[in-house]
């Protein structure tokens, strides 16, 4: 028990992890390096993984400093992939986010010379880079004016795309041009020069803005910069403008001086929508439109952290992420794939204690939160919190003397009294956390209890004496007094007690205690007897009345002066907005000395207000007054309008409208509420309709008639019972889309073992979904009963899982968006898998043979209700871990390695179309005996020879 209070030990915690890598082909240093290091006590062991295979660090071309793996004259085709780095001890193993190690590179250009291009003068044209092979897609493009080194600068007439590289011109003249791309990881290329031939024309003619350059949609990440490219050729040289459709232009977006590129930086949810660029010049326009959709990655909104239970208990371990799409969540114990969705765990033991991972992952990323999970069993101890010596209780009273020893799992708690045993009554009560509440208490309740304590443990008690008191009891009282302003009154009261305890008086005034150590306090207090406590409150006097919406009046009277003229004073309020009092504005503005009497002004209509006077000399500042009693401003129409007004999205033949409610503060008055107010773009009468909830920010309107994704005006006012308030500015939003009309195509099913199947279809055109729902059910089911998975817009497959052996599924799949689901596919019916084999492999025997140990087992024979047996599955792995060298084989006896130093152990499994049946095992060793277990398991009695002849010999005697 003491070990385990002592305990400071605790599972690998990530300090640093792995990052995606890209290396240049052609760098000089000839080595690169992938970080992981943990903080864990005892330290961490560090293992690396590529590819799901594990790093072989005997080999030369890996080290490892400290937990980060360096990799010497990385080589493409041998290390390119996914790496994880695994940090472990005694308390658990932990799996580092996966990094990608990718090798950059830029190929040069053909060494070919290009064509010369020719085009007629007065017309734009377009010279192309076609950049060699490369990796990353990052490339920067740039050309070169004839043999010079003269960078070609955009405006409105030339143009580089930094998409494909290509170079557009608005006007032509005879030069050549070069291609120059560079690449952040690896070097630049120059590509041959192209002549340009301009061929004469009689006459240069105008012709009409013709976008060549034109942007795609964009699926960006939320606080990423994008780009958007739009050139136009034309004669004259085309003006371009661009424009958000419906909605104003993001506050970070920057456009060019050529006009060419919308940079958007920092971009964010609410910049989500379709862009347009129009080209103009004098003979014609020419529009362009794309959609930027903004996703976002990943992020934790709730997560696990360390945690300790008793054995024996429940847990649920929330782990709650956001994101778009919404990410999903899976879980992984001691490095390995656990489970998958709310994790909630029954009846713990130690087997669930270890290092946890939740991971939450969405196609744009994943993140990891670690935490580990330790179970506590112990013994009941007050070792940490015994037992109070000394327990005071009042007779007539009621008293709760507490028991909270350690321990797990949860004690069963009893009590005794001296040599009595206690047991629930009228009078006494056990609390189910251990406490004994006795009430009603007379003096025979006095004495020494004992609380014990026991579990599956094991036992403790603690000891403690209760203490029998008279009640102490007020036996005079203050009573109300009437007084004249300016005197002082006085107020007495007298307490009875237990001689054996100190006594203390407690002033307090309008429910707030009194302090009496307080500088200038306006009371005092005299102790005559010791019973008795006085209290002398002086300058109580102030009067508010002619109460509007917002001002008030007050008068008071002078306080004393303290033979210094009063020079002015303050009135200052407070309300619930804040704790803190805050000088009024007032009329006069500046209230002379000699004045008794002022207005407060700009106070908030229907707000509960407390007032007090401040009073200041040539000394300085004097104690405020006695706060007024609490008053409320009459009412007023509200004079503020709600902020954020948007909306749109929601299910079909809806129109979603949103706004920021206003505080308090700002209601002015009873039967507070909204007023939206909503008509279609184009449209001329507004339709109104009243929202009577103040906290709330949302109206929905519905209508069967209304069109999808149409453009509405929206706008909201503050009403109460004195009137209404202005409007807010006017927002565009759009109605709802329409669920998609359209069902999946082409649906097919694969099974792939006794509890899984993958789905897949093909995709629907419609530009409106946004993500796809499996419904699966057996035929043991109804319909309505159907399970549920939801992918994104982007998967072509779905894997179903945890279903049941040998049973008749039907599964369908529908296009889905904001507005609901489309029709469902054809049903496609399906068979899982018979269930795997349920009889282990009995293993016969383990011989060591040389170098080599033979393990050999029984033939496992399938159910008829089962798969039938294709193979067995052999982990060869050191005892105490969990991965290792995976055999696949039909025989019946396989041969391992013997192992270098310590045991290791084989699993032996069947292998069915079902999946993995039940695992057998056996423990080998480096050792050159065989121990008697080994030995009670092979077919034949084995006799030993020297060892010096390394031979056996099997005798099997005759029944």
């Amino acid at each position: 028990m003491k070990a385990w209070l002592e305990d400071k030990g605790f599972g690998p915690i990530f300090e640093e992890q792995p990052i995606n890598t890209i290396y240049p082909e052609e760098s000089p240093e000839g080595k690169v390096s992938l970080n992981c290091r943990a903080r864990a006590s005892p330290f961490p062991v560090y293992k690396w993984r590529m590819n799901n295979g594990d790093v072989d660090l005997t080999s030369d071309r890996y080290s490892m400093v400290g937990g980060n793996l360096v990799i010497n004259n990385p080589d493409k085709q041998k290390d390119a992939g996914i790496y994880y780095c695994l940090a472990s001890n005694n308390y658990g193993m932990v799996r580092s986010t996966e990094a990608t190690l990718s090798f950059g590179y830029l190929d040069p250009f053909p060494p070919e010379e290009r064509p010369e291009v020719r085009v007629k003068e007065g017309k734009g044209m377009v010279l192309l880079c076609d950049p060699p092979y490369h990796f990353p897609d990052d490339l920067s493009y740039r050309w070169l004016l004839n043999e010079f080194p003269v960078f070609i600068t955009m405006d409105k007439r030339r143009f580089v795309s930094q998409t494909n590289g290509n170079l557009y011109r608005a006007r032509l003249c005879r030069h050549t041009f070069l291609c120059f791309v560079s690449s952040l990881f690896t070097k630049s290329v120059f590509s041959k020069f192209i002549p340009l031939i301009p061929l004469p024309e009689r006459t240069t003619k105008p012709y009409p803005a013709d976008i060549v350059v034109q942007f795609k949609d964009v699926y960006a990440l939320m606080g990423q910069n994008v780009t958007l490219e739009c050139f136009a050729l034309g004669n004259p040289v085309p003006d371009i403008r661009w424009r958000k459709v419906l909605e104003p232009m993001p506050s970070t977006a920057e456009i060019s001086t050529s006009g060419a590129v919308l940079k958007i930086f920092n971009i964010q949810l609410e910049d989500e929508g379709t862009y347009e660029c129009e080209a103009e010049n004098i003979r014609g326009k020419d529009k362009h439109h794309g959609r930027i959709y903004v996703q976002a990655f990943p992020e934790w909104v709730e997560h696990i952290n360390d945690t300790e239970v008793d054995i024996g208990s429940d847990l649920y371990w929330p782990c709650v992420a956001t994101g778009k799409p919404i990410p999903t969540i899976r879980w992984l114990k001691n490095g390995y794939s656990y489970h998958k969705g709310e994790l909630r765990l029954y009846d713990v033991t130690f087997e669930n204690a270890g290092m946890y991972q939740c991971i939450a992952e969405n196609t744009h990323g994943v993140i990891y939160a670690n935490a580990e999970l330790k179970i506590l069993a112990l013994a009941p101890t007050f070792e940490m919190n015994p037992m109070k010596k000394k327990i005071l209780a009042a007779k007539g009273g009621r008293v709760i003397i507490e028991c909270k020893p350690k321990a797990a799992p949860k004690p069963k708690f009893s009590w005794s009294k001296g040599t009595e045993w206690l047991v629930n009554s009228s009078r006494i009560l056990i609390w189910e956390d251990g406490s004994l509440e006795i009430n009603n208490i007379t003096r025979n309740d006095g004495g020494i209890y004992t609380c014990f304590a026991e579990n599956n443990r094991g036992k403790a008690n603690s000891t403690g004496t209760l203490v029998i008191t008279d009640p102490t009891r007020i036996i005079l009282a203050p009573i109300n007094a009437d007084i004249t302003v300016g005197e002082n009154a006085t107020m007495q009261c007298a307490a009875s007690f237990d001689p054996a305890l100190d006594l203390t008086f407690i002033w307090s005034f309008n429910g707030y205690v009194i302090d009496f150590n307080k500088e200038n306090i306006h009371y005092q207090r005299n102790f005559m007897v010791r019973v008795l406590s006085f209290i002398l409150p002086n300058n109580m006097q102030k009067k508010i009345e002619d109460i509007r919406a917002t001002s008030v009046a007050l008068t008071w009277s002078r306080g004393s002066d303290n033979h210094s003229p009063i020079s002015k004073y303050n009135i200052q309020t407070k309300t619930i907005l804040s704790d803190d009092w805050k000088d009024a504005k007032t009329d006069p503005p500046i209230i002379e000395g000699n004045m008794e009497a002022a207005r407060a002004v700009d106070l908030i209509p229907w707000m509960e207000y407390e007032f007090r006077v401040v009073a200041t000399n040539t000394l300085g500042i004097g104690e405020p007054s006695i706060p007024s009693n609490k008053i409320k401003t009459d009412g007023a129409a509200p004079n503020v309008a709600p902020s954020d007004v948007g909306g749109g999205g929601g299910s079909n033949r809806e129109l979603t409208i949103t706004w920021a409610p206003l505080s308090r503060e700002y209601h002015y008055g009873n039967n507070f509420g909204y007023i939206v107010a909503f008509k279609p773009f184009d449209g001329e009468e507004w339709k109104k309709v009243t929202v009577t909830n103040p906290d709330t920010g949302r109206y929905v309107h519905k209508d069967e008639t209304m069109r999808p994704s149409t453009a509405f005006q929206v706008k909201v006012k503050a009403f109460n019972n004195k009137g209404d308030g202005p409007y807010s500015l006017t927002a565009v939003i759009n109605s709802a889309q329409d669920a998609p009309s359209e069902a999946p195509a082409e649906v097919g099913v694969k099974v792939l073992s006794s509890s899984e199947i993958s789905v897949h279809w093909e995709h629907v055109v419609e530009k409106i979904v946004e993500s796809y729902q499996i419904r699966y059910w057996s035929a043991h089911d109804k319909e309505a009963a159907a399970h549920r998975v939801q992918v994104t817009s982007q998967e072509y497959s779905a894997r179903l899982e945890n279903l049941l052996p040998d049973t008749q599924y039907f599964v369908e799949v529908r296009a889905c968006n904001s507005a609901g689901c489309g029709p469902p596919s054809d049903m496609i019916e399906t068979f899982t898998k018979k269930a795997p084999p349920s009889q282990p492999p009995r293993i016969i025997s383990s011989i060591r043979s040389g170098s080599r140990y033979i393990i050999t087992w029984d033939h496992v024979v399938a159910l008829s209700n089962e798969s039938t047996v294709t193979g067995y599955k052999v982990l060869y792995r050191p005892d105490g871990q969990h991965d290792g060298k995976l055999y696949s084989t039909h025989k019946h006896s396989i041969e391992v390695p013997i192992p270098r130093d310590g045991e290791y152990v084989v699993e032996v499994r069947a292998h069915s179309d079902g999946g993995d049946g039940v695992v057998s095992q056996v423990k080998i060793s480096g050792n050159v005996s065989l121990s008697r277990l080994e030995m009670s398991k092979m077919p034949c009695n084995l006799v030993f020879l020297p060892f010096e002849s390394q031979k056996y010999i099997c005798n099997i005697p005759h029944t």
